[in-house]
């Protein structure tokens, strides 16, 4: 799969992508790098630290988060993808489900756009995705999940996915340009996402890299019963998982740690991984 410049072996790997959030109010490191120089020190620091891409917010989509406009987010993210792009060699992504969000961010850098609403919140966003040919990853959500409960969580999960991959299809993006990710934490219970951690080689039958995005996530605060900034020890052990089911990205707030994760979790799995690669 190519992102940018880069080519990423997706069948052979999993890389990371390093979270740069321009916010005030994320739930993990909400207002630590929505500064200039901050976000390119950090940024800097994630590309010493082993990052494969760097994925850039300007809004908070945590449980109970309020939207902000088209303008604000642009104000957020432009900038430091534009400052990015300048001074790294790196490709950068954009986390959002805005159409004029995705679209001025390309225009200044970025690569992939990261909806966490797989194509199905913003109807003009599928059609700037393959106007620009950049890359995307589409997250699994669901606007109603308490009214409409999964009946069977990991076929629901993949029927949806396939959805997001129809849109993106009607719209011209190629199969090429698409990753998947069954959005850890969106519109699903406790329960819920350990059971698609454990289950994460079954949207392997969808043919595209799937992308776990499980860092410092609720499921792993209620699991340890500790708060966002002690979350490492549990974020490490899903990039694990996250290795041992063949995913193709993490995306972390901690870099370094989860790098030396992924090498290792590599290097001991080889022939494993060989032959689960074989069977699917």
């Amino acid at each position: 799969m190519r992102i940018g410049t880069k080519e990423f072996d997706t069948k052979n790997k999993t890389y990371v992508m390093g979270i740069l959030n321009m916010t005030p109010d994320s739930f993990s490191d909400g207002g630590k790098w929505n500064r200039m120089d901050r976000a390119l020190a950090h940024a800097e620091q994630m590309i010493r630290e082993g990052a494969d891409l760097i994925d850039v917010g300007g809004e908070s989509t945590r449980p109970g988060y309020v939207q902000v406009t088209d303008e604000e987010e642009i104000e957020r993210t432009a900038p430091v993808i534009e400052q990015i792009r300048a001074h790294f060699d790196i490709p950068i992504s954009i986390d959002t489900y805005k159409s004029a969000v995705a679209k001025e961010a390309v225009a200044k850098g970025a690569d992939l756009v990261n909806d966490i609403w797989g194509l199905k919140y913003d109807a003009a966003l599928a059609g700037v995705i393959a106007d620009t040919g950049a890359a995307c990853c589409l997250m699994h959500n669901r606007r109603q999940a308490e009214t409409h409960p999964y009946q069977n969580l990991m076929q629901d999960l993949v029927q949806d996915l396939q959805e997001s991959v129809a849109i993106a299809d009607s719209a011209g993006i190629r199969n090429e340009q698409i990753i998947l990710d069954p959005g850890i934490g969106f519109a699903k219970t406790y329960e819920n996402n350990l059971e698609i951690i454990r289950s994460l080689e079954q949207l392997q039958t969808l043919g595209f890299p799937v992308l776990l995005g499980a860092s410092r996530k609720s499921v792993i605060g209620l699991s340890l019963d500790l708060p966002a900034s002690e979350r490492l020890e549990g974020t490490l052990v899903t990039t694990v998982f996250a290795v041992m089911k063949q995913c193709a990205f993490v995306r972390v707030h901690d870099v370094k740690e989860n790098v030396r994760a992924v090498r290792m979790a590599e290097a001991i799995a080889g022939k494993y991984l060989q032959q689960f690669r074989l069977s699917i």
